[in-house]
């Protein structure tokens, strides 16, 4: 029998009796090593349909597929061992109906070994939210700046900045929860809507522009990494890997080219007195 003591995944509901407690700490991740790096740190990864824009080099996360985010949730699955993994619900993949979320949803969970499934969507997508959860699929939510919507939206605006949308975010963020999603993303909301939003729900709203009172906070792994040259207002970058990485690609192509690399150290020997001449 091992000797080592079992890691034990955090669960759903100790995200969603997180409310008014310790912020929970979120990324993404999309693939295995950079999972198993910032898994002990995490509370939850986020497997986004943003990696259709940041591994794909695609312009927008409109054309990514279901099967597209099952391939990166089970590299994600590999990697990491104590958080709870999220897998977006990529665009076309659970609008049509409740019965059609369900069956791609079920998918996603099923093939990936994931714990929960995230949609964009706030009051016209209660309906789906609640028919999942009571089928025993936990849903995260997405409401504010969706960028599934980017085309009706006209790009990427961030909502709230004018009192009288407030009524319409506020409304999804009620229909969200009270459909049963265990927490909910705001993203690109102006930070006075979104700590009274915060305020108004019972379960943890996770922002990502938008403001330092919600229950938790979320950014693309890459972003604070500073992998992306023209990140958004509300990233920091936490490390300057970009550069590092350039640095790394021009010493290694000049050691290349001066015969520097490989050295001595980097090649196998013969064995014993064996020659290769």
């Amino acid at each position: 029998m091992s000797t080592h003591a079992a890691i034990r995944r955090k669960t759903v509901p100790q995200i969603r009796n997180s409310k008014n407690k310790t912020p929970v700490v979120c990324l993404t991740a999309y693939h295995a090593h950079t999972a198993r790096l910032v898994d002990p740190y995490v509370d939850l990864l986020l497997v986004g349909d943003s990696l259709g824009m940041v591994m794909h080099g695609m312009e927008n996360t409109l054309g990514v597929s279901l099967e597209l985010m099952i391939l990166h949730g089970k590299a994600v699955m590999r990697g990491a061992q104590q958080s709870v993994v999220v897998v977006d619900m990529p665009f076309g993949s659970y609008e049509e109906s409740p019965n059609v979320a369900f069956r791609n949803a079920a998918r996603v969970i099923q093939e990936t070994g994931c714990t929960a499934i995230k949609m964009e969507g706030g009051a016209r997508m209660a309906e789906t939210i609640r028919f999942l959860t009571e089928r025993g699929i936990p849903v995260m939510a997405h409401i504010g700046l969706t960028p599934q919507s980017v085309q009706t939206m006209g790009g990427y605006r961030v909502q709230g900045r004018e009192t009288d949308g407030w009524a319409a975010l506020e409304e999804d963020a009620r229909a969200v929860a009270e459909a049963g999603a265990f927490s909910v993303v705001l993203e690109g909301i102006a930070e006075p809507l979104a700590a009274r939003i915060t305020k108004q729900i019972d379960i943890p709203t996770i922002g990502i522009g938008a403001s330092p009172t919600c229950d938790g906070q979320i950014l693309v792994l890459e972003d604070m990494l500073g992998l992306n040259p023209t990140p958004p207002k509300f990233v920091k970058e936490f490390a300057s890997l970009g550069a590092a990485i350039e640095g790394a690609a021009e010493a290694y192509a000049k050691e290349v080219r001066n015969r520097n690399f490989p050295a001595e150290e980097h090649t196998y020997a013969m064995k014993g007195n064996s020659s290769g001449t």
